[in-house]
């Protein structure tokens, strides 16, 4: 879809030339001035408007995000926000704020997508049912055929664990350093895969790729401290995110799917 075309339909004029972004694995993103636009040849139904509501339900919430103009089944047009310099703190006590928030239950906010992953809807009180059923199980059945004989062993190390919860929060659900900016305005969060869950889900992504300065994990600390159990657990979160690779990109996140069977074996 052409970004011109997609800022018609939003009817907002069009003044520069489209420039290309980087960060487009699951579809192309352009800046066209004072915006950016995002499309997907091939969406999958309710994407753009999962996005949509998950930007405006995390900055409900407390935490910066770039505003929406138009989301329709083709693409989203979105505010354009200027780089800044990096601010740690900043990102930490938005974060704080953003997982210091209660829901009422595990799930909602449907339908929800990672990339272009539509994920299982529902709702529950009970975490650590809903994080098997509703969204490590079903990856699994995906994988399986990449993991090949480890697949039983993630089996029954996702059923075995003893997943610590904290109670459901809003999450951004996908943050890796990519999907933060530190805009002039400040720290800003973008590409959600927005649900209610437990904070450890962001906080594991957070830590699997790195990117992310001492600075912020300092002041993320001192804002909403972590228990002990919730800091061990951050390793085994991380494999909601491998599977997720394992399924977009092949077999070579295997290896990082054993490596937490391993890091947990004796458990």
């Amino acid at each position: 879809m052409n970004p011109r075309n997609l800022l018609r339909r939003a009817g907002l004029a069009i003044a520069a030339a489209p420039q290309p972004l980087s960060g487009g694995d699951m579809g192309r993103v352009w800046r066209v001035g004072d915006y950016v636009v995002k499309s997907h040849p091939n969406p999958p139904a309710g994407m753009f408007a999962a996005e949509k509501r998950g930007l405006e339900e995390l900055a409900s919430r407390g935490a910066r995000t770039p505003h929406v103009y138009w989301a329709g089944a083709e693409g989203i047009v979105l505010e354009y926000l200027p780089p800044g310099p990096d601010n740690w703190a900043g990102l930490a006590e938005m974060l704080a704020r953003l997982h210091s928030s209660p829901s009422e239950r595990y799930g909602g906010l449907q339908p929800a997508f990672i990339g272009s992953l539509p994920l299982e809807s529902g709702s529950d009180h009970n975490w650590p049912r809903f994080w098997r059923e509703k969204r490590l199980l079903p990856l699994l059945t995906l994988t399986a055929p990449q993991l090949g004989p480890l697949a039983a062993r993630v089996e029954e190390f996702i059923n075995a664990y003893d997943w610590p919860a904290e109670g459901p929060r809003l999450i951004h659900g996908d943050l890796w350093n990519g999907n933060v900016l530190m805009s002039s305005r400040g720290p800003a969060l973008i590409d959600p895969s927005a649900w209610n869950g437990e904070r450890a889900v962001d906080l594991a992504m957070m830590r699997l790729f790195g990117g992310f300065a001492p600075a912020l994990w300092q002041a993320y600390q001192e804002a909403l401290p972590m228990p002990l159990q919730i800091r061990d657990a951050l390793e085994a979160y991380q494999l909601y995110f491998l599977l997720v690779h394992v399924h977009f990109f092949g077999s070579g996140y295997v290896p990082s799917v054993r490596r937490i069977l391993s890091r947990y074996k004796a458990l």
